[in-house]
């Protein structure tokens, strides 16, 4: 009978690893409020719909990002408001997983503010996606107050984004700016026009079609107006206008 062959080190040291699972759900706590959870949803739908015809990003909300090597409940992780990644596959995830995802972090992220969060998202978030993440892009932005900050990456550290006339901050990681719209957080295209909604493309298109039908009513009254004169003046000469026309 053949005895049992003993661990070698390396056996012993490869059965000892115990790889953290990359799929895992997120774990992110209730949103503070209907505008928070509305202004993020908001922001999803929208750099969707800009790059509907890309195949090489994602994008999401509220979902956990997981980066400790051996992640457990107890180690670091966080969930931004929102974030971007670029050169990555677009497809459904239950969370980010680094490790999973070739080591990628988000390119772009946007806290939204809140008394609860702000002095974290300021300082601590701030730092972690600066020194860890890398994160080229930071904005935070405060649903209440219309509070909008910008950072991007320079040398290692995060440097102030300067704001434009109409107070837009410019995203290098998306080609956009950011702005706010009526009381929301919006993008903007180089040349300053509002990235839609396609139901908001749809209403400016239908506007645009009413205008158009109005403006064709009044040039369409305007001449109806000037064949009357005209005929008015053909009577008093005695002419019958019905010869004329």
């Amino acid at each position: 009978m053949s005895q049992p062959i003993a661990n070698t080190p390396i056996q012993a040291v490869t059965e000892s690893i115990i790889f953290p699972p990359g799929d895992i759900y997120s774990d992110e706590p209730p949103l503070e409020s209907d505008l928070h959870r509305e202004q993020i949803d908001l922001l999803i739908r929208l750099i969707k719909w800009w790059w509907r015809d890309r195949q090489d990003f994602y994008a999401t909300g509220n979902l956990t990002i997981y980066f400790s090597p051996n992640q457990k409940k107890s180690e670091e992780f966080r969930g931004p408001d929102f974030f971007v990644v670029l050169d990555t596959e677009k497809k459904d995830r239950k969370s980010w997983v680094v490790w999973q995802e070739d080591g990628k972090y988000p390119n772009v992220i946007i806290e939204l503010l809140s008394n609860s969060t702000a002095s974290v998202d300021k300082a601590l978030k701030k730092q972690i996606y600066q020194n860890t993440f890398r994160t080229p892009d930071y904005f935070w932005f405060d649903p209440n107050n219309l509070e909008l900050q910008g950072f991007h990456i320079l040398d290692g550290q995060y440097q102030e984004i300067v704001p434009t006339e109409s107070g837009w901050l410019w995203s290098q990681q998306l080609g956009l700016y950011l702005g706010v719209e009526s009381g929301k957080l919006r993008f903007f295209t180089p040349d300053g026009q509002l990235v839609m909604l396609p139901e908001e493309e749809s209403n400016q298109q239908l506007q645009q079609a009413n205008q158009q039908l109005q403006q064709a009513n009044q040039q369409l009254e305007q001449e109806r107006q000037r064949a009357a004169i005209l005929a008015e003046r053909l009577r008093a000469a005695g002419i019958d206008p019905e010869q004329i026309f």
